[in-house]
């Protein structure tokens, strides 16, 4: 193969490698891991002792459940109780798919 073929199959393979990569996570799963799971759990459910310390329920939690989408962003948007506000910290669809994401792990 001639220096230019081998160059452009290499440049192809990493660009269909970083197009994957890039696929296999949500933004919103992203923001999440960022941002929430340190608190809310990876899955959803808290530690324990964080949950006692700051009053986090988990996701499968029927008062967390009954809450609308509109509730959680304007939780996640102002913060509440011992959660931080993060308007002005992620953007709007951010926040958005946060909570999108977020409302999936209630099982």
């Amino acid at each position: 193969m001639s220096w230019k073929v081998r160059s452009l199959v290499a440049l192809a393979a990493v660009g269909l490698l970083a197009g994957a990569v890039g696929f296999a996570q949500s933004s919103g799963e992203a923001v999440y891991k960022a941002k929430c799971q340190s608190c809310h759990g990876a899955e959803g459910m808290p530690n324990p002792g964080i949950a006692k310390a700051m009053g986090v329920k988990p996701a499968s939690d029927p008062s967390v459940k009954s809450e609308t989408e509109a509730q959680m962003i304007a939780i996640t948007t102002n913060g509440k109780g011992k959660m931080p506000a993060y308007k002005g910290k992620l953007t709007d669809p951010e926040i958005k798919a946060s909570v999108d994401y977020f409302r999936t792990l209630a099982k």
